[in-house]
C-alpha cells in the first residue's frame, strides 16, 4: 500500500467528511428507505428506488475516504521553514512571459482545489518547483505548451 502525502488541514477534512457521512447523512436516508417501505408495492416505489441509490453512493464515499485515510501520510505544515520549496510550502510564481503571478499551496493529490489555490503535488508545476528557492526559474510542460516561471516567494504557515 503505498503511502500518500496530506497536510494536517486536508486529513482533518477527510475525517470530518466521515463523521457527517456516518453521524447525519447515513441515519437520514436509513429513515428514508424505512419511510418509502411503509408505501407499500417497492417494485414501482421511485422515492425507495432514489434513497437506496443514495444509500448506495454514502456507502461508496465512506469506503473512498477511509481508503484516503488509511493511505494517509500527514505532515504537519506548521513545523516546517525554510526557502526550499517542499511539500506543504505556500508559493507565488510569475510567468516569466505574460507576467501573470501566481500563489498557491503544494498539498496532496486528495486536497488538492485549485479554486482554493491548493495544487496537488503531482502537478506539473510544484513538481517543477520541488527544491528549488527563491529567485530559481523553472520550465514547465504544460497543456497548453512549455512555460517558464520564476519563483517570487516561499512560505511556510
Amino acid at each position: 500500500m503505498q503511502k500518500v502525502p496530506m497536510t494536517a488541514a486536508g486529513f482533518q477534512r477527510l475525517e470530518d467528511e466521515i463523521r457527517q457521512l456516518k453521524s447525519v447523512e447515513r441515519p437520514a436516508i436509513i429513515e428514508q428507505i424505512a419511510e418509502a417501505r411503509s408505501h407499500g408495492d417497492l417494485s414501482e416505489n421511485a422515492e425507495y428506488h432514489a434513497a437506496r441509490e443514495k444509500q448506495s453512493f454514502i456507502e461508496g464515499r465512506l469506503l473512498d475516504l477511509e481508503d484516503k485515510i488509511s493511505r494517509a501520510d500527514v505532515i504537519d505544515t506548521s513545523k516546517m521553514s525554510g526557502t526550499v520549496v517542499k511539500f506543504g510550502a505556500f508559493v507565488k510564481v510569475v510567468d516569466e512571459e505574460t507576467d501573470h503571478e501566481q500563489s498557491f499551496q503544494i498539498v496532496g493529490e486528495y486536497e488538492a482545489d485549485i479554486e482554493k489555490g491548493m495544487l496537488a503535488l503531482t502537478a506539473p508545476l510544484p513538481r517543477a518547483l520541488i527544491g528549488k528557492t527563491q529567485g530559481d526559474s523553472v520550465e514547465v510542460t504544460t497543456p497548453k505548451g512549455r512555460k517558464a516561471y520564476e519563483l517570487l516567494e516561499v512560505k511556510y504557515k
